[in-house]
């Protein structure tokens, strides 16, 4: 990388810098993440490869800076995974107590990360939770954050009335045509469907993922089928896609 950002190295990769990175960032980690659900082991080598030269590439540039470089990213990591594990790192002249299940072992990790300088000088319980998640995702953190705090239902019926009350506010807020009170009432309603989720131990941002799939995956189907008949979309009617849509989920069953 120092050479590809030097005097003689690529014109593209020397005018980088961590602000034009970032899209590229988010993409190679989203394509990780489907070689992960649906590639072979091979596209999740070449993926990682490639979201690892993003870290490499924002270390360098930090490094020209004289603020990091590579080698210090993977030593605080190091640090990091040492200090949030005690029970197998133990302090010198202590010994280690292991914890009896995974879940005693989320308690150290909370502990020891809520003693670390960023998290110990933050004024909110979800102040540290990333603004750049993935809605869903982020949503379902807040969730849980704010859960272990009692601020929680204390039952999933209670989640199902919600669900209905908020649905019943976007309901009237529709028949009002007011986009804002529309918007605010649907990110109420799927903030709550999040919390659904979360009482079944769903993650909702991977069940949205699943479906996106499941609908791109039928509607190929749909549109090879068509092709199969010499009609183009536009020629279709929405009976005719309907049918074969239906087939489509059918066949899948019988699968599965």
């Amino acid at each position: 990388m120092a050479r590809l950002r030097g005097p003689s190295g690529c014109p593209w990769d020397k005018e980088q810098t961590a602000q034009t990175l970032k899209k590229f960032l988010i993409e190679e980690a989203y394509e990780t993440l489907e070689a992960i659900e649906t590639g072979t082991p091979e596209a999740l080598k070449e993926e990682l490869g490639d979201l690892l030269l993003q870290i490499v590439f924002l270390s360098r540039i930090a490094e020209e800076k004289g603020e990091f470089g590579f080698s210090d990213v993977v030593h605080t990591l190091a640090e990091k995974l040492i200090r949030r594990h005690p029970h197998v790192f133990p302090p010198t002249g202590r010994n280690a107590v292991m914890p009896e299940n995974a879940r005693d072992v989320v308690k150290v990790w909370r502990t020891a990360k809520e003693l670390e300088g960023k998290y110990a000088k933050r004024t909110s319980l979800i102040d540290d939770i990333p603004l750049a998640l993935p809605a869903l995702e982020r949503a379902q953190r807040i969730s849980q954050r704010v859960s272990r705090v009692g601020f929680d239902w204390a039952t999933i019926e209670s989640v199902w009335e919600k669900i209905q009350e908020e649905l019943d506010e976007l309901k009237r807020a529709a028949r009002r045509s007011s986009r804002r009170a529309a918007e605010e009432e649907l990110g109420d309603l799927l903030f709550t469907l999040v919390n659904w989720a979360r009482f079944k131990n769903i993650s909702a941002e991977e069940a949205l993922r699943k479906s996106n799939r499941r609908f791109s995956k039928r509607f190929s189907q749909v549109e090879m089928e068509l092709r199969r008949r010499g009609k183009t979309l536009e020629e279709s009617t929405l009976e005719e896609m309907d049918h074969i849509w239906n087939m489509t989920k059918k066949a899948e069953k019988r699968r599965h």
